[in-house]
């Protein structure tokens, strides 16, 4: 929305400060049936046109118009990138059925064997496990620690594609250094990606800080509500993709901007079909509507309680980059909003951390992030069994760490369950 009311001249409002009106009143800007506040749920499979001329100008790309089969999109898909698009200030985006589906489509059609690639040591375990991948396809993987740029420099080679980060890595809340990576590349003409699943684009806009595409897990803060799955991949328009050598020769028509993105597409959606559906598009499009309220409740009680673990005697520490002792504490301050709502904690007997987490009554002990209910899980007995403790260690995550998902529930609610569990 460019106006809701009348502005202060004086103080003519940012763009930012319509963040959730823009986003409430999207659906209803685009002309469609029956006038809806809501833009059409369309579950359809195949989409007919009025003369086989416009169908075959849709396959060759030559006019625009809805998929003819609906593995690349549906409308009701398209409304959802062009909502994410805007509120990470993008040019395009690309939704898919997990944010797992938009990493992999992202990496398989963006390199190929004997291209390199730096990525973040400090990754969310399925992500870590998807670049081990890779390295069985031929695509040479260095993982260094991103919070110091010099690690990411010294990574590079001439054979460099893309540096990928996580604005605040799961479980450690690591925090990259992100604009000094994001300037590295630009120099260098590397593909920056970010995954700013935990931030959420309310908090902070990879855009910021240079990145060319960013991803997020929409099952998370986006949808926020633990109902459905979907990813995204997003173009900030920062890159320039004539320089990118490994876009298609059939790809490189047309407004070059759109280059990544549709190979993207093609490739992602069209070859691997890691498709959204339109309901879950359209679950994901009502979550959207809260997103800056929620991340607003949600920071606010993650840091009243990290605070309070922080200075019970039993916990020996916290993880939250809103914590004054946090490596990353200034950065944090100067780029994101808010903390959001994932930190991690460790007990001071770490032999008790199971113990304890059987005795929280109101926190759920469950495997997810960013839902309205407050989440728990021991991190070295679950997600990040698999890659074992010699890669745990190196990661920093130990034997006792706890994981935590602040939900919606009042901050007194959830001091009180840990409090008598600490008790």
């Amino acid at each position: 929305m460019k106006k809701i009311d009348q502005p202060d001249l004086q103080n003519p409002p940012t763009e930012e400060a319509y963040f959730t009106a823009d986003v409430v009143h999207f659906d209803r800007m685009i002309e469609h049936a029956n006038g809806g506040v809501h833009y059409p749920l369309h579950p359809s499979t195949q989409y007919t046109y009025n003369s086989v001329a416009d169908l075959i100008n849709v396959f060759q790309g030559k006019s625009k118009g809805n998929s003819p089969y609906s593995r690349q999109g549906t409308p009701t898909t398209a409304v959802l990138e062009a909502k994410l698009a805007k509120i990470e200030e993008g040019c395009g985006a690309v939704a898919f059925a997990t944010g797992m589906g938009a990493i992999a489509a992202t990496f398989l059609t963006l390199v190929k064997a004997g291209d390199h690639i730096v990525v973040s040591e400090h990754l969310f375990g399925n992500t870590a496990s998807f670049f081990n991948t890779l390295e069985n396809l031929g695509i040479l993987v260095t993982r260094v620690n991103a919070t110091a740029v010099q690690n990411v420099a010294a990574a590079i080679q001439d054979n460099t594609r893309i540096v990928f980060v996580e604005t605040v890595a799961n479980p450690g809340t690591q925090v990259p250094d992100l604009m000094a990576i994001g300037e590295l590349c630009e120099q260098l003409n590397i593909v920056y990606v970010v995954d700013n699943t935990i931030l959420s684009a309310y908090l902070f806009k990879p855009k910021s800080v240079k990145a060319s595409l960013v991803i997020h897990s929409l099952t998370k803060s986006a949808a926020g509500q633990g109902q459905v799955l979907g990813g995204v991949v997003i173009d900030t328009g920062l890159y320039d993709w004539q320089k990118y050598p490994n876009i298609f020769v059939n790809y490189r028509k047309g407004d070059a901007s759109k280059w990544g993105l549709q190979q993207i597409r093609k490739k992602g959606l069209r070859d691997m079909g890691a498709t959204l559906s339109s309901h879950a598009a359209h679950q994901i499009s009502l979550g959207l509507e809260t997103l800056a309220i929620r991340m607003q409740r949600s920071s606010a009680t993650a840091l009243t309680v990290a605070r309070f673990l922080q200075q019970h005697p039993k916990v020996a520490k916290v993880y939250y980059p809103m914590l004054e002792d946090h490596n990353a504490y200034q950065q944090a301050c100067r780029l994101f909003k808010a903390g959001s709502w994932l930190f991690s904690f460790e007990l001071v007997d770490a032999d008790q951390c199971l113990d304890f987490v059987d005795k929280l009554e109101v926190f759920i002990k469950a495997t997810g992030l960013g839902d309205t209910r407050s989440l728990i899980i021991p991190v070295a007995h679950t997600i990040f069994w698999e890659m074992g403790a010699q890669k745990r260690q190196a990661m920093q995550i130990s034997d006792g760490m706890l994981r935590v998902s602040i939900g919606l529930e009042e901050s007194e609610c959830l001091l009180g369950d840990l409090a008598q569990a600490l008790g």
